[in-house]
């Protein structure tokens, strides 16, 4: 049977430290194997200064055309940039009413803390910032980037103790105080399950454009198994929060939950296609199983594309 877990906001302290230390003990063992030396290498020169504008050449990126030069002058011109020394990473987490629910060993939204107590801890130990962005009740919560292990603990215990937002919350609001909020590029991973995206595509998707246009934005896409395929059990009693009405779905028949699985492919496809016309990355996240192997196949993928540069 499905759950939903108690809004986090509500956590005892003893509670919130033990599962903070546990995210802590999990991810040291992974910093210290897995993405010890993958970080660098998949997101070098991200963070860049602007230095000249200079003649296309060929091999150049085109996405860093010079649009307005090359139209005064008739031959093409791309913008040239320094790598700092320092990358910038913002984590941001969604943490509507739809990202607490778990069937398996983790909500969504454990999932999401875990992975952002791993991008943190990696970005910490590679001598880069990292800062979080909360989506609240109350609005936007900024934490601003810090490069400390006592920031990490503290954005960690930031993201399971932030009240839920109501269902069917918007995402707008969120994109549009980051384009104020983050001044200089950054790399921004977005962590949700983009539960209404498709219904707020326009307003959402012109944030998010605008926003990839400035800085490198990977979206974390979560599921849970429950959502992916209905479980042979019987009759089910479902709430959906969104419409605030009970449904019953016959888990016994084979077509309803060949309907099911349908439902959810057709929307996954439709979200994936929303984030890539935006010049979004996405990385789909299964919040019952391994949290790490997407990342590192994320990792290995940018790394081929960057023609296997190391830092």
């Amino acid at each position: 049977m499905a759950r939903t877990q108690q809004a986090t906001g509500s956590m005892l302290a003893p509670e919130l430290v033990a599962r903070v230390r546990q995210v802590e003990l999990y991810t040291h063992r992974l910093v210290s194997t897995a993405l010890a030396g993958s970080w660098r290498s998949t997101f070098r020169g991200q963070g860049v200064e602007f230095e000249e504008v200079r003649p296309y050449q060929p091999g150049d990126d085109v996405r860093s055309i010079d649009w307005n030069v090359t139209a005064r002058t008739g031959e093409p011109f791309v913008k040239a940039f320094r790598e700092e020394r320092e990358l910038c990473l913002q984590l941001v987490v969604d943490t509507s009413l739809s990202m607490d629910f778990g069937t398996g060993v983790r909500s969504k939204r454990d999932a999401a803390a875990q992975l952002c107590a791993l991008f943190a801890t990696v970005c910490v130990r590679s001598q880069d910032r990292v800062g979080l962005t909360l989506f609240g009740p109350q609005g936007m919560k900024h934490l601003k980037p810090g490069k400390s292990s006592v920031h990490v603990q503290r954005l960690i215990r930031d993201v399971f103790a932030a009240p839920v937002t109501p269902a069917g919350t918007s995402l707008e609001p969120i994109l549009e105080g980051l384009e104020r909020a983050i001044s200089r590029r950054s790399m921004i991973l977005l962590c949700s399950d983009f539960v209404g995206l498709e219904r707020d595509e326009r307003a959402v998707g012109d944030r998010l454009r605008r926003l990839a246009m400035r800085h490198d934005v990977i979206a974390l896409s979560f599921s849970d198994p429950f959502e992916r395929q209905l479980p042979e059990v019987g009759i089910l009693e479902l709430y959906d929060p969104l419409r605030d009405r009970r449904i019953e779905v016959d888990g016994r028949s084979a077509e309803v939950r060949a309907r099911w699985s349908a439902a959810y492919q057709a929307r996954h496809r439709s979200i994936r296609s929303i984030l890539t016309r935006c010049g979004v990355e996405a990385i789909d996240i299964d919040a019952g199983a391994d949290l790490v192997d997407p990342v590192l196949e994320f990792f290995r993928r940018r790394r081929m594309e960057r023609g296997g540069r190391r830092a």
